[in-house]
């Protein structure tokens, strides 16, 4: 396990540590646990960023000329 020093403002400290305590866990938990959140949405992004590259409008035509041109159950309407 690594370490890191982070400066903070004192009110984000004094909040991070209100909701570890709320939380029933340490600062490190509730931070890591943040970055690893904030990690995924971002490669999350990413990913979806380069699957929107790789499109194609006739693809997706042809894809959707195969769906059945009917009226949805009441259901989910």
């Amino acid at each position: 396990m690594n370490t890191i020093s982070v400066r903070l403002p004192e009110s984000l400290h004094k909040k991070a540590r209100d909701l570890a305590k709320k939380e029933n866990m340490s600062i490190n938990q509730l931070l890591s646990s943040a970055l690893a959140e904030k990690i995924s949405a971002l490669m999350t992004e990413e990913y979806i960023e380069l699957r929107a590259e790789r499109a194609s409008k006739n693809k997706f035509k042809k894809a959707l000329s195969k769906v059945a041109n009917i009226e949805p159950e009441e259901y989910d309407k």
